[in-house]
């Protein structure tokens, strides 16, 4: 079990209030209005302080001198960053991540080196994928997107290639195969056999080229039949 302030109580704050309450860390939320913490479901049992996070007295009371973690999660970029960089360079908390609202302010985040989620960026990128993502879908994502694990099957255009045919020389690196329910680790001259599971890692780069190397592959596919 875990002590963790959640600075910031709108719906972003007041889910992940709730889900690590429901994991049954002990919660303080932090918000500068009371009515905010009406978007807390009416189960929620954990501890509610009012007033604004950037008074070191609203923080303390809150008991951050003595909390294993701390998200500032408000819809205001400095104020979640002056928040973070208090909490990793005044109190010490162990954990630390921040919300990033708008994505022009992402390179303040990264001045200071705070952890932060970025839901703007990631989503468009999601979005995106989702739009003309086909044949490989993505099972999880890192940082703020920057790189993501891709899950898809080998199909027959593919069966006898290696992974080094498969993967575009940079940006994308092999990470497991899984043949007949049994996963291994692959090299990049790895045999490929139709119906292999492929996990690979990417970024946004990466997996496009990968993307249109399956693409491309597909008339050749069609040839044959």
């Amino acid at each position: 079990m875990m002590s963790i302030i959640v600075v910031g109580c709108g719906r972003v704050g007041a889910e992940l209030s709730y889900r690590l309450f429901q994991n049954g860390h002990r919660i303080v939320v932090v918000d500068r209005f009371s009515a905010a913490f009406q978007n807390l479901p009416d189960d929620f049992n954990g501890r509610l302080v009012e007033g604004h996070a950037m008074n070191l007295d609203v923080l303390r009371r809150a008991g951050i001198e003595e909390t294993d973690a701390l998200a500032a999660v408000t819809s205001s970029d400095p104020v979640n960053t002056v928040i973070g960089h208090l909490a990793v360079s005044v109190f010490n908390v162990p954990s630390v991540a921040v919300r990033n609202y708008d994505s022009r302010f992402r390179s303040m985040y990264e001045l200071f080196g705070l952890q932060m989620v970025s839901a703007s960026s990631w989503g468009a990128q999601r979005v995106e994928e989702l739009l003309y993502q086909q044949q490989t879908h993505t099972v999880f994502s890192a940082g703020n997107g920057e790189v993501e694990l891709y899950e898809f099957a080998i199909d027959r255009a593919w069966d006898g290639s290696t992974f080094a045919d498969l993967l575009p020389d940079k940006d994308c690196l092999p990470v497991a195969l899984t043949r007949a329910g049994r996963a291994m680790l692959p090299e990049r001259d790895t045999v490929l056999g139709e119906g292999d599971i492929v996990l690979v890692s990417a970024t946004h780069i990466g997996s496009e080229k990968l993307r249109k190397k399956l693409d491309d592959k597909k008339p050749e596919l069609k040839k044959r039949d």
